[in-house]
C-alpha cells in the first residue's frame, strides 16, 4: 500500500490556486489570472478579450462574465479560508473534501457598465463556520473604478 502524499497548509493553497488555474476550463477561456492567494484575501486578474464582451456598441464587460468572476474569487476565498486552518492533511482526503465544496447563494450588485483593460476581483471572508463560508466580492477596472460587487454563501464543510 503507497503511503499518502501529505501536504502542509502552503501546499495546500497552491494545490487549489493549481486546480482554479489549470484544471477549469471555464476559468482558462476566460483567461483569468489568479495574482494574490493567501487565508486573508484573493486577487484575480481579468485582461479585456473581445470574447468578454456583453454589449458590442459599447464593448463593455458581458454580466454573466462579472458574475462569474465574482463567483470565483468568493470560491477560492472560502477554500482558501478553510486551507488556513489546516496544518497538513493527506492530497486524497484532501481532493475528496474539496469536490464537496460549491457555491451555495450568491449576490451580485452591478454598479457601472465594466470598461476597461483589465478587470481585478477581490475577496474577503465575512464569516467562515464549520459548514458554510460567507465571502464579500468586488471588481474594479485598472483605474479603480468598482464595477460590481457581490456576496457569496459557500459549502465548505
Amino acid at each position: 500500500m503507497a503511503t499518502p502524499q501529505i501536504l502542509q497548509t502552503n501546499e495546500l493553497a497552491d494545490y487549489v490556486a493549481g486546480v482554479f488555474r489549470d484544471h477549469m476550463s471555464f476559468n482558462r477561456m476566460l483567461g483569468l489570472q489568479i495574482s494574490q492567494y493567501d487565508g486573508e484575501g484573493v486577487e484575480v486578474r481579468l485582461p479585456w478579450h473581445d470574447g468578454l464582451m456583453g454589449n458590442p456598441l459599447q464593448k463593455i464587460l458581458h454580466g454573466g462574465v462579472t458574475a462569474s468572476v465574482l463567483d470565483t474569487v468568493g470560491g477560492l476565498m472560502a477554500i482558501l479560508h478553510v486551507v488556513k486552518d489546516v496544518k497538513e492533511m493527506d492530497l486524497e482526503s484532501f481532493q475528496k473534501r474539496l469536490g464537496r465544496i460549491g457555491t451555495i447563494d450568491m449576490r451580485v450588485d452591478y454598479l457601472r457598465p465594466g470598461k476597461g483593460k483589465e478587470f481585478i476581483a477581490t475577496a474577503s471572508v465575512i464569516r467562515k463556520g464549520s459548514r458554510v463560508a460567507v465571502c464579500r466580492m468586488e471588481l474594479h477596472n485598472e483605474q479603480g473604478e468598482h464595477i460590481a460587487f457581490g456576496t457569496g454563501t459557500y459549502m465548505v464543510g
